[in-house]
């Protein structure tokens, strides 16, 4: 009978077309479709063409443009300028790695059970709370004038390795609340079934907790590597030759801020690929806040 029935079938739909009132429906889909882009271009374009005009009619315009937006300056400047991105790039990897390692070794410790791990939950509670509160500069500062001073055995004291260290203690500190919220996010039936199993404490975290966890704080895990692509040019202070301090050694020579403009510009390239491809990731995912469900 199936074999009778299935030829019919499939001729039905080869022959099938839309109706009248579908043909309808998907023209004026289409126009509204057409319609809502141009006027998002129009309004976009009348809107920057209004700043722009705005700006370009300042008295002080011509000033502006000859200190900030010379294109010799700005070709000049920019070996040097992209030569100091690179080392930012490179801090940015290294503390990267390590604020992960950091970050979920605290956020293990805050999540133990039980009252014999009191001291290294108050200890963590204490780390976080403290380096959540400093403000990043602040902490550079300190650990950059104040680490080397202190001539540790051992530790270099390199103003690279200090401006790196405080990187890595200030960014782990909200790193460890987004993998602590991942974990506390995974339902306790999880790691019962787990132990039902005769997995140990560590076998479950390890084979059932954090798996899931992972998978659920990729997005705000992303939004801090945009954030520590930033705020890797704050070593600056420390007299580090990075982007910006070379942008600060091309600016001294005449006095041109053109090449301020040129890191900014270079920062911009790194950070705004990565935050469209967290907006994505976010969206493709179905992700609603930090510790939901994808």
């Amino acid at each position: 009978m199936s074999d009778r029935v299935a030829p019919a079938a499939t001729e039905d739909t080869q022959d099938w077309q839309p109706s009248d009132v579908q043909r309808d429906r998907d023209e004026w889909r289409r126009r509204r479709t057409l319609r809502s882009a141009v006027i998002a271009v129009g309004s976009t374009l009348l809107l920057l063409g209004a700043v722009g005009g705005g700006v370009v009619s300042s008295p002080g315009w011509d000033r502006v443009q000859e200190t900030y937006f010379s294109w010799d300056k700005a070709v000049s400047s920019f070996p040097a300028v992209l030569e100091g991105l690179w080392l930012n790039i490179r801090v940015m990897a290294i503390c990267w790695v390590l604020i992960l390692l950091l970050s979920l070794t605290v956020a293990i410790v805050r999540t133990l059970r039980g009252p014999v791990a009191f001291p290294l939950r108050l200890l963590g509670t204490a780390y976080v709370d403290v380096f959540r509160g400093l403000p990043l500069l602040l902490v550079i500062f300190l650990l950059g004038f104040g680490g080397p001073a202190l001539r540790l055995q051992g530790l270099p004291t390199s103003p690279l390795f200090w401006g790196c260290s405080a990187l890595v203690l200030s960014y782990s500190a909200y790193v460890a609340e987004v993998f602590r919220a991942g974990i506390e996010s995974v339902h306790p039936s999880q790691r019962l079934a787990g132990r039902s199993l005769g997995l140990s404490y560590g076998q479950t975290l390890r084979h059932v907790v954090l798996p899931q966890a992972w998978r659920r704080v990729i997005p705000p895990l992303m939004n801090d590597l945009v954030s520590l692509q930033k705020d890797s040019g704050l070593i600056a202070v420390l007299g580090v030759t990075d982007a910006i301090r070379k942008a600060q050694i091309e600016t001294s020579l005449d006095f041109n801020y053109t090449p301020y403009v040129v890191a900014g510009v270079l920062f911009c390239c790194l950070t705004i690929p990565m935050a469209r491809l967290t907006d994505r990731y976010a969206r493709k995912k179905g992700y609603h806040g930090a510790g939901g469900v994808l």
